[in-house]
């Protein structure tokens, strides 16, 4: 293993508390972590709530599209847990977000707009404007939305392309080299060296989607990835050094 990459805490840590809640993330900045990813949705009052699924019945008690519903509904929803059960956290907003976490830990901001091109490069946009009264924050964009990873660059954010295929590499680097896009979010299953030869060519940053097993863990940070995502950041961190000692 060519060294231990950092860690980010999927869903500000699905392992500890419900997606993108405060429980999840006390419990994780309690451990040890690198950074923090999570999925951001925009209401109908312009206003930035942390929800994995822009169609919200899918993680909270409220029904309908996070762009159509305002935040005085969302903020009294309770987030679901892994089972579908309603729990007693309710959404937060990006600027607590940003507040809460320390300096030193980079946040992933992961734009959600369903089949909406244009709502996910409004949705960047607003990302920026509330990044920008928080410059001292290590902050990124990540998004399966080209449009918003292009709105993001262009506002002067770090940006990175989510992307489950690894069709036309060479494609992807020149789109981003174009766009000022810096880098990508790959699943790990992916990752083989030749390709990740190909991303760093172009100067593109390589993370992967979650992974929770060590030795998976271990793999990809053998491909020499930037940082890997996971449930459980703290816990594979230390897994990860014990398998390292034990081999």
């Amino acid at each position: 293993m060519t060294g231990i990459p950092a860690f980010y805490a999927h869903r500000l840590g699905r392992d500890v508390g419900p997606d993108s809640s405060r429980a999840a993330l006390r419990a994780t900045l309690a451990g040890s972590v690198d950074g923090v990813e999570t999925d951001v949705c925009l209401t109908a009052d312009g206003r930035l709530a942390l929800l994995h699924d822009p169609r919200i019945e899918s993680c909270t008690t409220a029904r309908g599209w996070a762009r159509q519903t305002p935040w005085s509904e969302l903020r009294t929803a309770r987030l679901l847990d892994r089972g579908g059960a309603p729990t007693g956290e309710t959404p937060m907003l990006l600027e607590e977000l940003l507040d809460a976490v320390p300096r030193e830990l980079v946040v992933q901001i992961e734009v959600k707009a369903y089949a909406d091109p244009l709502l996910a490069r409004a949705t960047a946009a607003a990302v920026a404007r509330a990044v920008t009264r928080r410059a001292d924050r290590r902050v990124e964009v990540l998004s399966f939305h080209v449009a918003a990873c292009e709105q993001a660059a262009s506002e002067g954010l770090a940006a990175r392309l989510v992307t489950w295929a690894d069709y036309a590499p060479d494609a992807l680097g020149r789109w981003a080299r174009r766009s000022g896009v810096g880098g990508v979010c790959i699943e790990h299953f992916l990752l083989h060296p030749e390709l990740v030869a190909c991303l760093r060519a172009h100067g593109l940053s390589v993370c992967t989607g979650t992974i929770n097993d060590p030795s998976l863990a271990a793999r990809a940070a053998s491909l020499g990835v930037d940082a890997i995502t996971s449930d459980c950041p703290s816990d594979l961190r230390s897994r990860m050094a014990a398998q390292a000692v034990a081999a």
